[in-house]
């Protein structure tokens, strides 16, 4: 990664976001740039990203979410709010401690567009980053005051999904 920092967005509704920013730690990994990588979301701690982060030296994960969000007039609503608000107290701290090269903010673009995070809360976050420490943030619905906030922002586009003809998903694929 440079000197200077950098944002990067993986948005959009195709598969391959987490993958990508997954491909960006691997990439830092090799550099011996320290890693921190906060789930926002997600839950499930059994998956094959969460055993292989865990087993790099160098790679710090958190799996802050409470998994399928409920919609906001539901009562459960509050406690995923808290959560995903958790996460970004992890990830902002992560991010402006100097001690990682790379933080990785997983499914962050998904908890602003679901109202589970104020985007100014994030902006916040990474705008506070440490010089030279570049952020990822992936996830669906991505805003535009966190477009405008990163340098390089990537679409993923779904074609065509194994779910649509009936397809389950898959260790190693989709887990």
């Amino acid at each position: 990664m440079n000197e200077a920092g950098r944002i990067l967005i993986f948005t959009g509704d195709g598969k391959g976001k987490t993958t990508a920013a997954l491909g960006m730690v691997l990439r830092a990994q090799g550099h011996a740039i320290p890693i921190a990588v906060i789930q926002f979301v997600k839950s499930d701690t059994e998956t094959g990203e969460f055993a292989a982060l865990k087993e790099m030296t160098g790679v710090e994960i958190a799996v802050t979410g409470l998994g399928f969000v409920p919609r906001p007039t539901d009562p459960r609503f509050a406690d995923h709010r808290r959560a995903a608000e958790e996460g970004l107290r992890i990830a902002e701290e992560a991010a402006l401690s100097g001690r990682y090269g790379l933080v990785v903010f997983d499914e962050v673009c998904m908890a602003v567009s679901l109202k589970l995070l104020d985007e100014e809360a994030v902006l916040v976050a990474l705008n506070g980053a440490a010089p030279g420490c570049t952020v990822v943030l992936t996830g669906r619905g991505a805003t535009e005051g966190l477009i405008k906030a990163a340098d390089t922002v990537s679409e993923v586009r779904c074609i065509k999904h194994g779910f649509d003809t009936g397809r389950k998903a898959q260790k190693g694929v989709e887990f």
